[in-house]
């Protein structure tokens, strides 16, 4: 009963939420060459019953290029999984994975658009990433009508939409969380905060016990900026259309960008965060935590498989806890208005030579028993795809306190805000937000700054 239960809570809420942005099993006939697959040698595959008859198939290398760089644990376990069954349901193809960090990944994948792009690639369905892709025309179209038994949540595929022609399928949904360490706070007494005066009052506490509050990854840039589209879900509620109106105009002085920024900025100065957050990234940032030196660690819905990693001490896998941003004072939005979004996906190079093969492995990935399946079972949080044939009554509590938050929401925040704008947007929000956080930068000329990055 339980597991029936949830799996309607799951169906019902995904298809009532619909997390949107700012504003063939086979190939697509209209976009495949049919004569320019590579050759190396041939496979036979002698599945005839008889034995008199042998199909001989030409050998395929597809290159994925990958923001997964971890194999062995999350969603990049996942990714190879998929690969290594097509393998070997597929002994005439071989897939070389290069997969890199996020940062060193968009880097790369720059290069890659100029000099010939991997087969299938990592993608996200945000302005600041996918636009000025498919203006370069990178990415093969996809046949959206290939897709309509597969299970995608409603409007997820928009996001990776031009002039209504599909180019990309999107793996997850995010939700924005404070990862908490329940053990650590039943033993030291503390609560988890229902507003943000809450979270600062807590704060003080933490750091007198000579643990950081929250692990922080500043070095990087677009945690903080989602932590500030966060703050602005507490404060105005639904804020996409601010955003969407001061990006076109390129005018920030709307009094929820000053308030959710100046907000940061005393977070940090209270010590919020670990010393040196502003210059430390990803991974020192998720240490602090998963070593039980921080008590709390802001990061997305992804990272729920913390509680099934194995590398990670039992006592604190275990007891990984998670709750969404408190509200905040005089703020109209809610604990149920939260920060989630449609998050990264795959595409597939317009100028491979194996874009039959590749188009091929991807609708192989998007089988609902693969990416759903296989993420819901490693804990890797919610894909863009119905998971509910795939709950079992013995998840973590970490990934039902996910699916509740998602469950729950009265209101999603939709693309955050440093992705809902042009790259040289994306880019000055990122890098102007950590001195804004830091003091250096002032919030008036923080808010000017990207204000003219926009136009």
């Amino acid at each position: 009963m339980k597991k029936k239960f949830l799996s309607l809570l799951l169906v019902t809420a995904m298809v009532a939420v619909g997390v949107m942005g700012c504003g063939t099993n086979g190939h697509t006939s209209n976009n495949t060459k049919k004569n320019d697959t590579k050759t190396e040698d041939t496979v036979k595959d002698d599945s005839s019953s008889t034995g008199d008859t042998t199909e001989t198939k030409k050998s395929v290398t597809l290159k994925l290029f990958s923001n997964l760089p971890d194999r062995k644990n999350g969603q990049g376990l996942v990714e190879q999984t998929i690969i290594d069954e097509y393998v070997k349901e597929n002994p005439n193809v071989k897939i070389d994975v290069e997969a890199l960090d996020e940062e060193a990944y968009k880097t790369k994948f720059k290069a890659y658009a100029m000099n010939g792009m991997p087969d299938v690639v990592s993608i996200w369905g945000q302005p600041a990433f996918l636009d000025e892709v498919l203006d370069a025309g990178v990415l093969a179209e996809l046949n959206e009508a290939d897709y309509a038994d597969y299970g995608f949540r409603v409007e997820s595929l928009e996001g990776f939409k031009k002039d209504g022609k599909l180019y990309g399928l999107p793996r997850n949904t995010d939700v924005m969380l404070f990862y908490y360490n329940q053990k650590m706070f039943t033993d030291n007494g503390w609560t988890v905060p229902e507003t943000y005066d809450d979270l600062l009052a807590l704060a003080d506490k933490i750091n007198g016990a000579g643990i950081t509050p929250v692990a922080m990854d500043g070095g990087d840039g677009w945690p903080m900026a989602i932590y500030l589209t966060d703050l602005m879900v507490k404060i105005n509620g639904d804020c996409r259309q601010i955003i969407s109106n001061a990006v076109a105009s390129g005018d920030f002085t709307d009094p929820a960008f000053e308030k959710a920024t100046q907000i940061l900025a005393d977070s940090a100065k209270a010590g919020l965060f670990q010393t040196g957050y502003d210059s430390q990234d990803y991974g020192t940032a998720m240490n602090l935590f998963t070593n039980g030196q921080a008590a709390m660690f802001y990061m997305g819905s992804w990272e729920s498989s913390m509680a099934l990693n194995a590398d990670i001490p039992e006592e604190i896998r275990s007891n990984i806890r998670a709750f969404t941003m408190p509200t905040v004072s005089g703020g109209v939005g809610t604990k149920t208005d939260i920060a989630a979004w449609y998050g990264g996906g795959y595409g597939v190079s317009e100028s491979s030579d194996n874009k039959d093969e590749a188009i091929k492995f991807l609708n192989y990935m998007y089988q609902q028993d693969k990416l759903s399946r296989y993420g819901w079972e490693n804990g890797v949080g919610m894909s863009a795809q119905d998971q509910s044939a795939f709950m079992t009554g013995s998840e973590t509590e970490l990934q039902l306190q996910v699916l509740g938050f998602v469950n729950n929401a009265s209101s999603v925040s939709g693309t955050p805000i440093n992705d809902c704008g042009p790259s040289a947007f994306k880019a000055t929000i990122e890098s102007e937000i950590q001195s804004v956080s830091n003091g250096s930068l002032s919030v008036g000329e923080f808010l000017a700054h990207i204000g003219q990055s926009c136009k």
